[in-house]
């Protein structure tokens, strides 16, 4: 749906992180002239917390519990929270301040695809499309009301979604999509390599041969190396559609570019207040705005999800695959907007300097920047650089 312009469309304005009081968060933030440090939040300041014990946040989340050592923690006080989010604001180069970084460091970005019901079927129509926009219309209207509301609530593996991919081949409309969606086995790929994921306020990028792309709002969850999930936070899993549409083979292509992925603002850990089930809840609401005026809105409800997250992580990590400093999964998304924005039956796309807010009330609001991969700041920090900083600060 199209709406008037709203204040505060540009990469000018102010940051809002809208990050939840008493939590227990933690997150990283570069400082200049002294590299990449673990944050937390406490009373709106934000709290430099690295230390020999805990220098990374993958060290953090390897802990027995994660949220007593952060909120037992105490170390140098570095700034308000909303001076540290303006700083992280990218214009059109680096500010000179802090400025947030994803909240996570060596821990693996994994992903999981076709979650949810809705997003299974637009998947089957960008690969029956061919990437085409306006080719989709047409398969969206002849195949969405015949097999979308009976996938709504298949267990993914159940006898019951058995019968649904044999009444599917029948007529013709099993895809790959449809395979990892309600077979036994869901869709883990990996996103981007460690450290390659930009905070809130950065630009986040998109590939300049893509016609047909969105954003996705996901739920995010930080796993350890023993498989157990200790926080959440949220994440923008971008997704060129017109790539993945023309062959699935393209998906590294589409889905790992330079700032192809954002995650932030901070990792909520869990604690006696927030566990899975709060996280398994959780309401995460999405918003674009356009310098043309353009906006759309969603909402993604976890509890329609068609895999828990606990079970996404069990597929993740295993007896058969191991990640020594954990990973993030990114659990999918049922958002696949097919609102037209510049011509009739073609669907939306991003344009270039579309501001992406992704909140949830009990994490806050990821915001980031749309531009072209090339333009956005460019991932020259890996693990070999953090190592380097770490020793010469003599954190390790």
């Amino acid at each position: 749906m199209s709406h008037p312009p709203r204040a505060e469309t540009g990469e000018t304005a102010e940051m809002r992180l809208k990050l939840p009081a008493h939590a227990t968060l933690i997150g990283r933030v570069c400082r200049p002239g002294i590299g990449p440090s673990v944050v937390t939040l406490r009373n709106g300041l934000v709290e430099d917390i690295t230390s020999r014990l805990a220098p990374t946040v993958r060290d953090v989340c390897e802990m027995e519990n994660p949220a007593d050592f952060v909120a037992s923690s105490r170390g140098e006080t570095i700034g308000e929270l909303t001076q540290t989010a303006l700083q992280s604001v990218e214009e059109h180069g680096s500010r000179s301040g802090d400025r947030l970084l994803a909240p996570c460091d060596l821990q693996v970005v994994k992903a999981c695809g076709v979650t949810f019901a809705g997003s299974m079927i637009e998947r089957v129509i960008e690969e029956r499309g061919g990437g085409d926009p306006a080719k989709a219309e047409k398969i969206r209207s002849r195949i969405g009301q015949r097999i979308g509301s009976r996938l709504d609530a298949v267990a993914p593996g159940s006898e019951a979604a058995v019968a649904v991919k044999q009444a599917l081949v029948e007529e013709g409309f099993w895809s790959q999509y449809l395979e990892v969606g309600i077979g036994p086995d869901a869709e883990v790929f990996t996103k981007c390599p460690v450290m390659a994921a930009v905070g809130a306020g950065s630009r986040v990028g998109i590939h300049p041969g893509s016609v047909w792309n969105n954003p996705e709002p996901e739920l995010v969850l930080a796993v350890n190396s023993r498989g157990i999930i200790v926080g959440v936070t949220l994440g923008n899993d971008v997704n060129l559609r017109d790539f993945e549409g023309r062959s699935a083979l393209l998906l590294g292509k589409s889905k790992d570019n330079n700032a192809s992925t954002a995650i932030g603002p901070f990792i909520r850990l869990f604690d006696e207040a927030f566990d899975i089930g709060h996280a398994g809840a959780i309401r995460i609401h999405m918003r674009v705005t356009g310098r043309d005026g353009f906006q759309i809105e969603d909402v993604c409800d976890m509890r329609h999800i068609s895999r828990s997250p606990s079970d996404l992580a069990a597929q993740t990590l295993n007896d058969n695959h191991a990640y020594p400093d954990g990973f993030m999964l990114f659990c999918g998304t049922p958002f696949a907007p097919v609102q037209d924005r510049d011509a009739p039956g073609a669907g939306f796309t991003h344009h270039i300097g579309d501001r992406v807010d992704i909140e949830a009330t009990e994490i806050g609001c990821l915001s980031n920047w749309v531009a072209h991969c090339a333009d956005c700041r460019r991932w020259d920090h890996s693990a070999s650089h953090l190592m380097r900083n770490l020793a010469a600060r003599d954190l390790i």
